[in-house]
This record gives structure tokens, C-alpha cells and sequence, in this order.
């Protein structure tokens, strides 16, 4: 069966909204390589719209020009894209199409399909509804040591918590932690009394 890998750049306070704004200065040889294995896992992206604009408004360019970052570029558009949106979209960019349906049974039905991996970039509504109905398999995050102070937050308000395990963890020279994620099962009950028997 096939994997949905979700990763983000997070803050230290946990935005993920507008990383244009804060996360190029911290951006190096490590997270590159980082962000190019991700990819390169996968052969399908699933993002919402917003993300979809953002890319098709400047990878194809990109690999057009031919510059340093050009074969990251055909990467991105040699996968095949899947936009969700409320509205019809026209695509010019290779590769791309809306998703029809429902998210979560489009998405169990894609992970059964031959394939590579699932790639979610961004898109937090995206990643909000699929940890939610339990289809992420790695949530990467890499969080910037930077507090944005505003900005929407992955983890949003809810009545049931999303219990996860550390797969992965790697600081970068830049202060960056690469941290990866997999679902867990719920911990279980426990109280003050249990938790000081591991006090010095």
C-alpha cells in the first residue's frame, strides 16, 4: 500500500501559514536535500488549491530556465498533481486535475493503487482532514527556530487529540529540526501519582 507523506515548514510556535514570509533564511544544503528526498519518494502530489497556484505559478518557469533549481522542477511537474478545490479549475500546468468526490474515500481508494508514495506540500486544510481521518503515515515537520507570533496553526481546536510517535528526528546547522511523525495509539490513562514514581 502505498504512503501519504505530509510535511511542512513549521515556526517554533507552530504557524505554517506564509513560510514565504519567515522560512528562505533558514533554508540550506540540509533542508534541501530533506525537502528533495520527500519528493522524491512520491510520484502524486495532493494539494489544495492555494498551494496549487502558488507552485504552478512558478516551477514551470523555473524549469523552463534551466536554472540550479530546474531538475526539482521537472520533478514537481513530471508527478501527477491532484488539486482539491470547491471550484472548477482550469490547469495548464502538466500532470494536473481536481479531485472528484470525497476526500477521504478518494484518498483510501489512491493509496491501494500502484504507485509510489502520496506527497502533501503545505495545504494545511489538506493535512487537517487526513490526520483527522487517520490516512497520514508521516507528517514531517521542519520547524524553524523562529516564534511568527501570527498566522494559522497546523493543530487546530478539536474534540479528540491525534496521538503520534517519533519515526525520525534531525537538527540542521541552521538550528532547524527535521521531525517525522507517524500515527500512535491513544496513551492510555495515567495521573500525577503514576508519573512521579519517575522523579529523581
Amino acid at each position: 500500500m502505498r504512503k501519504i507523506i505530509a510535511s511542512l515548514f513549521m515556526s517554533l510556535d507552530g504557524v505554517v501559514e506564509a513560510p514565504d514570509q519567515w522560512h528562505f533564511p533558514y533554508f540550506d544544503d540540509d533542508m534541501g536535500a530533506a525537502v528533495g528526498a520527500l519528493i522524491s519518494r512520491s510520484d502524486t502530489l495532493l494539494i489544495g488549491r492555494r498551494t496549487y497556484d502558488s507552485f504552478a505559478g512558478a516551477w514551470p518557469d523555473r524549469e523552463a530556465a534551466g536554472g540550479e533549481d530546474a531538475v526539482f522542477a521537472q520533478q514537481l511537474g513530471d508527478a501527477r498533481k491532484i488539486v482539491l478545490s470547491r471550484r472548477k479549475l482550469d490547469f495548464h500546468w502538466r500532470n494536473s486535475e481536481q479531485l472528484t468526490g470525497e476526500l477521504v474515500p478518494f484518498v483510501t481508494t489512491l493509496k491501494n493503487e500502484p504507485g509510489r508514495d502520496i506527497s502533501v506540500s503545505g495545504s494545511v486544510s489538506v493535512v487537517r482532514q487526513l490526520l483527522a481521518a487517520g490516512l497520514v503515515d508521516e507528517l514531517h515537520l521542519l520547524v524553524h527556530p523562529i516564534a511568527v507570533r501570527k498566522g494559522m496553526r497546523l493543530f487546530d481546536e478539536g474534540d479528540t487529540t491525534i496521538p503520534l510517535k517519533l519515526l525520525s528526528s534531525q537538527a540542521f546547522g541552521s538550528g532547524v529540526l527535521h521531525l517525522a511523525y507517524g500515527p500512535a495509539g491513544a496513551p492510555g490513562d495515567a495521573t500525577y501519582e503514576d508519573a512521579k514514581t519517575h522523579l529523581p
